[in-house]
């Protein structure tokens, strides 16, 4: 892409899985954004401890983390829209700022010993819409800052980034409660935002091409119209997106009590989550160095690998063998993404890249919470292990069968 490709300079001694990094301006994105991932980690943890400290209510709680995701879903789209339409850069600037500010605010009231249930389901709600600017302007930016054949190493990076987070954040998180206070971690999470907008605002990038002016909702209509024109990728937001976050979330809502009452407690689901953590670093790191000719059908193949420990875990087998399921299942998740947002980068035209974006955020974040909901109830009817066979049957069977049609096959790398 004209601009990206200036930006490159040599730095001996890295490997060549790693070229990407010699561009100065992924280095910055990147390292910005491994900055706020961890930060997310440690959210979680300090939101916990803060409200149960405050209220002492798992119901609170429950509002409060919500509060936080519910608005991301609503806002999601529109994120899309304002992205393709203004720089994305300074989308996420700003949405950076407001969660700083947000986060920042939720530290003080309560180091201040200040805080009411109110005022932190009012600040999370008013993180997670601007979460719901910064993620479709995310997918959109990273081919602006490298040049088209690093974006899957670009993506692979991201992607072990954030299995980074999600092992490190929460225990990070969880060192600086126990010593402290959440409002000190809160207070940690608001600055990795700090670090982030101040590393994107040192980017050097081509200048935003936008479209045409016109009114918002045609700017969505064009968006929808991009999106669903193309088979490839609305099968699978349908097929792993949707539905997968369905029948993926049934692991995550039955698997603690099947944990607790039939393998050993909490340090078991533990050791399984932490399993699929690592897994995930090894599929960032396998895909530094893989380049499959058809992306697409080989990301539908990793997100099949999900199935393996809802199925194990349907069988209540040995925690050891449930681990090493959720240990594929994080190679082929991270794997997938990295294939997946890669195919997005280079086959969706760039002007619409963050509304497509945002279609696919929605298709997966509407059905992650109602498959949440929903897998209590089924099991309760079916039972645990009929349920989360049934899970493991569409998370197996729906990705291959993506595989097998033309329009995924045809969509290719050379």
């Amino acid at each position: 892409m004209p601009g990206a490709a200036r930006l490159r300079f040599p730095r001996p001694g890295l490997p060549a899985t790693l070229d990407v990094l010699r561009v100065r301006e992924f280095r910055l994105l990147y390292s910005g954004q491994t900055v706020s991932v961890l930060g997310d980690g440690m959210l979680s943890v300090a939101l916990a401890f803060a409200v149960l400290d405050l209220t002492g209510s798992v119901t609170d709680l429950g509002l409060v983390l919500a509060a936080g995701r519910a608005p991301l879903l609503l806002t999601v789209l529109a994120g899309g829209v304002v992205a393709d339409r203004l720089p994305r850069r300074s989308v996420m600037v700003g949405a950076d700022l407001v969660r700083l500010g947000a986060q920042g605010a939720s530290a003080g009231l309560l180091l201040a010993g200040s805080a009411h249930l109110w005022e932190l389901l009012a600040l999370q709600a008013l993180s997670g819409t601007a979460s719901g600017f910064f993620y479709p302007a995310s997918t959109g930016l990273v081919p602006a800052t490298v040049p088209e054949e690093l974006l899957q190493p670009a993506n692979a990076l991201r992607g072990l980034s954030d299995s980074v987070g999600r092992i490190c954040g929460p225990a990070l998180g969880g060192v600086i409660v126990v010593a402290a206070n959440p409002g000190w971690a809160l207070a940690a999470d608001a600055a990795t935002f700090a670090v982030s907008a101040w590393s994107l605002s040192l980017l050097r990038l081509p200048a935003h091409i936008r479209p045409p002016a016109q009114h918002f909702l045609r700017d969505l209509a064009d968006g929808w119209r991009e999106f669903r024109a193309r088979a490839w990728v609305w099968l699978p937001v349908v097929v792993a997106g949707g539905a997968g976050n369905f029948f993926s979330s049934f692991f995550g809502a039955l698997g603690p009590g099947i944990a607790k009452s039939r393998l050993g407690g909490a340090e078991a689901w533990a050791a399984i989550l932490a399993a699929q953590g690592v897994g995930g670093l090894a599929g960032g790191i396998a895909i530094l160095h893989l380049r499959p000719r058809r992306p697409v059908a080989a990301s539908c193949i990793g997100w099949a690998m999900l199935a393996f420990p809802t199925f194990l875990l349907a069988l209540v087998a040995p925690v050891p063998v449930i681990a090493a399921g959720a240990f594929a299942a994080g190679i082929g998740l991270a794997g997938a993404q990295a294939l997946w947002d890669t195919a997005l980068q280079r086959h969706i035209p760039r002007e619409a890249l963050s509304r497509v974006s945002a279609y696919d955020w929605f298709g997966s974040l509407l059905f992650n919470p109602v498959g949440y909901a929903a897998a209590g109830p089924i099991a309760g009817a079916v039972g645990d292990r009929a349920s989360l066979g049934l899970a493991a049957g569409w998370l197996l069977v729906g990705p291959l069968v993506l595989v097998t049609l033309p329009a995924i096959r045809a969509v290719r790398d050379e």
